[in-house]
């Protein structure tokens, strides 16, 4: 049975939102795909590439955790709906898009995972290259949400330099620097998703494993950054 482990990071997918008064708030939807618990443990893409025993079942077991989480994406979904109204219309276009992406994801892969485990008489491939492709869109969207809020609080420390208060100068960049590392997280990802797709989509299965590696590496370093940094902020 072949096991295909896409969880990745969101940057969605993650949704982070960018209000009119230049601020992004961490929202917490569930991980995969685009959520912050990406590691280098994916199993073989559509596009091919072989993992060790030991990755095929940690990633085996993170697919089938993934058989439950349609519900908990389906509400977080629910619950943004088509964004804030003060919030960018751009940002919020991109994020609705990307939870869609998102929320499509997980069914293509469960009904993958079945055709694998002999439930359901289908052919798998097909479905493992459509979830791949759904968490690479969910990335790309990420990234072009990411690179908005980027713009708009640049935009924000130039018109406000010399005038606004120390404190909100230092909430600020903080707030550009998750957004680079949400922007480098989300393209290792990418990277890694396009290497999964169908041969001739891009550079699909030209990845060697040590680079497959490296980019999950990156990506699950600035998750666990991320990660640990929030939860600091939050006991503060």
């Amino acid at each position: 049975m072949r096991t295909h482990d896409s969880g990745g990071t969101n940057g969605a997918t993650g949704c982070r939102g960018f209000s009119g008064n230049a601020r992004s708030e961490q929202v917490s939807p569930p991980s995969p795909p685009g959520g912050p618990s990406t590691c280098p443990l994916h199993g073989k893409g559509a596009g091919g590439g072989l993992k060790t025993p030991q990755s095929a079942q940690l990633s085996a077991c993170r697919t089938a955790l993934r058989l439950f989480d349609d519900f908990a994406m389906l509400s977080y979904s629910c619950s943004y709906g088509l964004g804030p109204k003060d919030e960018d219309p751009l940002v919020r276009g991109l994020s609705v898009l990307s939870n869609l992406a998102n929320q499509l994801y997980y069914p293509c892969e469960h009904v993958a995972w079945a055709a694998d485990a002999g439930v359901v008489r289908v052919g798998s491939q097909k479905w493992w290259a459509l979830s791949t492709g759904l968490w690479a869109a969910a990335l790309l969207l990420g990234i072009l949400r990411s690179l908005r809020i980027l713009f708009q609080l640049r935009r924000k420390l130039r018109q406000h330099k010399g005038t606004s208060s120390p404190l909100s100068q230092k909430e600020t960049k903080a707030q550009v620097k998750a957004e680079v590392l949400s922007i480098l997280a989300s393209a290792a990802d990418l990277s890694n998703a396009i290497h999964w797709l169908p041969p001739g989509v891009l550079w699909a299965g030209r990845f060697p494993p040590w680079l497959v590696g490296l980019l999950g590496t990156v990506s699950s370093l600035i998750g666990i950054y991320q990660a640990s940094r929030s939860g600091n902020s939050e006991s503060a």
